[in-house]
């Protein structure tokens, strides 16, 4: 059973401090008095505009979380943990979705699990990428939600019976001296004292090549090849600082940080979205096909020309647009996709992209669709299957949560996107990553800019050189 505690008058940061802590105390007599049911409980507060992301920052390094929309029409970052769904093995999804919405309920719309996925849950998981397990699942303790033109501050509580001794004191306490922006400058990052390619250049062109191969044998129409560039810092580089930076290069991408524990962050500014659910109402989208940025309009315009009357590129996307659509057909009613792609610029690169749409048949299920649109061509290749071993056998590396779904779960809705453009932060060391579908005319050198150049958003906030 799900309750909520809300405030509907606007409170400046002080007020809204002690009007949520009163929250607090009335939700821990209520629990007293409410023995024998595990009651999840939103206490919220609607405060003065504050940048949830700055706030975060504000918090130090901790078990941190965050999600900005494409659209920054709905942005959260949170502190502390209320509740965690997590395993280190691939998960029943039927089972963990079911688990989420029996926690969520839908007593408050802003109450939601944030968290994501394994790229590939059936491969072994390597050193880096234990604290995030195949899945994870959080209800933030603490948060700063920007929706439309409110900002919440926000406590969850999810409590059994007897409750946990010390709780609410802890809350209290937590709220008390909890900080907020003061509008000083954020802090540099440290500088990249080193950086290696897995693979080099050469290893990674001749992965290409093969692939090519195997796709001139029959044995794959496409295949996603990745890559992972490793720097090494002096010091932790934290990564919501560097989240704060990206931003302003990407601002119309999904943005996300979900960091399990002070030494371990996986962060990114993916522009593609895998679906979105509201009841019955489905969107997703196909992206692939790249190109740069030009330097004058006329070149950027000139770039976009190519990209849409590049054969090669229109045969990549096409195969994306084909399965999720057959996807969708298998789980909707009234399925549109939209006759022809449009390009979707970004900071550094434009794709082509095709928005689709549909109506779930019966309640809908967020198990199917994570089950069989992720992954989607655009970060595994066609057949899936075949690309996904062939993935696994020839990559130097485990993906972990990069290129798998990456969003949130609430009781009427849910939002998942692509994790790309993205990278994990373990301790001293930062990973990032990038790929390339590899189709019939690819051309490996070309391939190495492509994912070089999907590196440059976040390289350029390290103030790295930007040179492939």
């Amino acid at each position: 059973m799900t309750e909520a505690f809300t405030l509907v008058e606007t409170r400046d940061v002080d007020g809204a401090k002690e009007s949520l802590a009163q929250l607090i105390e009335r939700a821990f007599d209520h629990l007293a008095s409410a023995q024998g049911e595990r009651r999840a409980l939103r206490l919220e507060v609607p405060i003065e505009p504050v940048e949830p992301l700055l706030w975060l920052l504000a918090q130090g390094n901790r078990s941190r979380g965050y999600w900005r929309d494409r659209r920054a029409g709905y942005e959260l970052a949170g502190i502390g943990t209320a509740d965690v769904l997590t395993g280190e093995v691939q998960a029943d999804l039927d089972a963990l979705m079911g688990r989420l919405h029996d926690s969520i309920a839908s007593v408050h719309p802003n109450l939601r699990y944030f968290g994501g996925m394994r790229f590939n849950p059936a491969q072994p998981l390597e050193d880096k990428w234990t604290p995030f397990g195949a899945y994870r699942f959080v209800l933030p303790r603490f948060e700063v939600l920007k929706r439309g033109q409110q900002t919440y501050l926000a406590c969850n509580i999810v409590q059994g019976e007897p409750p946990e001794a010390g709780l609410k004191q802890r809350l209290l306490d937590t709220l008390e001296t909890m900080p907020f922006p003061d509008g000083q400058p954020i802090a540099a990052l440290p500088p990249i004292r080193n950086r290696r390619d897995h693979p080099s250049r050469e290893g990674y062109e001749s992965l290409v090549t093969d692939a090519l191969k195997a796709i001139e044998s029959g044995t794959l129409t496409k295949v996603v090849l990745a890559r992972m560039a490793e720097l090494s810092f002096d010091a932790m580089p934290d990564p919501i600082a560097i989240l704060v930076r990206l931003s302003q290069l990407a601002p119309n991408a999904f943005q996300f940080c979900f960091q399990p524990r002070e030494d371990a962050a996986f962060f990114g500014a993916s522009p593609e979205r895998l679906y979105k659910r509201q009841d019955r109402y489905v969107q997703s989208e196909s992206l692939a096909g790249t190109r740069g940025r030009g330097a004058t309009p006329e070149d950027d315009a000139t770039l976009a020309g190519e990209l849409m009357e590049s054969e090669k590129d229109r045969h990549e996307q096409r195969i994306v647009t084909e399965v999720i659509q057959g996807v969708l057909e298998r789980h909707c009613n009234a399925v549109h996709a939209e006759p022809e792609p449009a390009v979707l610029r970004l900071h550094r690169c434009q794709h082509l992209q095709t928005r689709l749409e549909g109506i779930m048949r019966g309640e809908g299920s967020d198990a199917a669709l994570l089950r069989d649109l992720q992954p989607t061509p655009a970060v595994g290749g066609h057949p899936r299957e075949a690309a996904l071993a062939y993935i696994a056998e020839t990559e130097p590396f485990d993906r972990g949560w990069y290129a798998g779904p990456v969003g949130w779960v609430s009781g009427d809705a849910a939002e998942f996107a692509v994790g790309i453009r993205s990278g994990l932060v373990r301790g001293e060391q930062l990973y990032l990553f990038a790929g390339a579908g590899i189709v019939e005319g690819s051309e490996p050198s070309a391939e190495w800019r492509e994912t070089e150049n999907k590196l440059l958003n976040i390289l350029s906030v390290l103030g790295a050189d930007d040179r492939a």
